[in-house]
């Protein structure tokens, strides 16, 4: 079990972190923030005894000048409370870029960042990443695949009006990477790249949306496909959700299709639940996950791991509608009405219970709740 301590763990890639700690059950990571950093004797309390160090924090994107300045105050603050710290980290791991040392403020700024920490500690781990892409990303900030993401799931079109070619890695391999996990079928330290045009991201995204926007699952060949599709998904929560299906009725009865899926089959199952009582309480990393409720009344209620809030939807087996988990969301479903709930369940993937990708966490903390319009 390791004991992290992070900087940075606020951002994009902090938070994939946090959540792959979750994954692991290690302790929930310190957290240093920007104003800690400020203070060389509180970075010192906060990093002691820490098994391994892992330094996120930087500045991406605004003024040259500040963006150069930026990430070398920063590795100079962390630098001066090591210093200080009588029992150090037994690793420091600094998250580079492959831009680091090609010339621009950003690069040259990362070089110089990681030049500084290696003085303090000349067992840095310097680990440079390359563009990720992952759920929850940045819009319009410093991700392509986000934008293109948030552009989609509003109903907008994304434009293209540079096509060249791009390497990316999925942000909880990065995560993998900086913290030292282990390889599982849910990530790769060895950080897999998803190699494509820009054009080419633009039109997959573009037919998972067109798939995903009356319910259906898109052909999902691959680990970047799934991660890809999930990332678009995360985005699409909860504004999106539920998705209501078609019933076709006749004299027969009704009928209903509650999974397409192409190009896979994956796993259906159903289970059935007593009145007051809850199943779930549990977050996926990479599986997708369909709940459609067939008899009875339920609520089914998810919060994103790291977060209070917590989003609820009431659904029926009178009304036909699927609510899709969203990867790293903590989730359960609770039987609300007086009879016995028929639930059915779909999972692109068939269960392997020596690698489940499932993490027991409850939903429900003291949080406000969200009720999506």
């Amino acid at each position: 079990m390791t004991r992290l301590a992070v900087t940075g763990a606020e951002g994009f890639l902090g938070w994939h972190v946090r959540v792959l700690a979750r994954a692991l059950g290690w302790p929930d990571p310190t957290v240093i923030g920007r104003t800690d950093l400020a203070d060389p004797g509180r970075v010192a309390t906060l990093i002691q005894g820490a098994d391994r160090l892992v330094h996120i924090a930087g500045v991406n994107r605004g003024d040259p000048a500040d963006v150069a300045g930026g990430n070398v105050q920063l590795a100079l603050a962390l630098a001066r409370g090591l210093r200080r710290c009588v029992s150090p980290p037994g690793s420091v791991v600094f998250a580079n870029s492959i831009q680091a040392g090609n010339g621009t403020p950003y690069g040259d700024s990362k070089a110089a960042a990681a030049a500084t920490l290696a003085e303090v500690r000349p067992d840095l781990i310097d680990v440079r990443l390359p563009n990720l892409y992952g759920e929850h990303g940045r819009p319009f900030y410093n991700s392509l695949t986000a934008t293109f993401c948030r552009l989609l799931a509003d109903g907008q079109e994304p434009e293209v009006f540079e096509d060249r070619e791009l390497s990316l890695a999925h942000v909880t391999d990065a995560a993998a990477r900086l913290i030292g996990a282990p390889a599982q079928a849910s990530w790769d330290p060895a950080m897999p790249l998803l190699r494509s045009g820009v054009r080419e991201l633009a039109d997959q995204l573009t037919a998972y949306s067109t798939s995903y926007r009356s319910g259906e699952i898109p052909p999902l060949p691959d680990r970047h496909a799934i991660r890809l599709f999930n990332t678009y998904r995360s985005f699409c929560f909860p504004q999106h959700y539920p998705i209501l299906l078609l019933r076709r009725s006749d004299v027969r009865g009704d009928l209903v299709e509650a999974v397409k899926s192409y190009g896979g089959g994956g796993q259906t199952f159903y289970s059935t639940t007593r009145p007051g009582i809850t199943r779930g309480e549990h977050f996926h990393m990479a599986k997708v996950e369909r709940f459609a409720v067939v008899r009875g009344s339920a609520e089914i209620s998810l919060r994103r791991v790291g977060h209070d809030d917590v989003v609820r939807f009431s659904v029926s087996g009178e009304e036909p509608m699927v609510v899709d988990m969203p990867t790293m969301w903590v989730h359960n479903i609770t039987n609300t009405g007086p009879d016995e709930l028929l639930t059915l369940f779909w999972t692109n993937e068939v269960f392997d219970p020596a690698c489940p990708d499932t993490y027991p966490e409850a939903v429900d903390t003291a949080a406000r709740v969200v009720v999506p319009a």
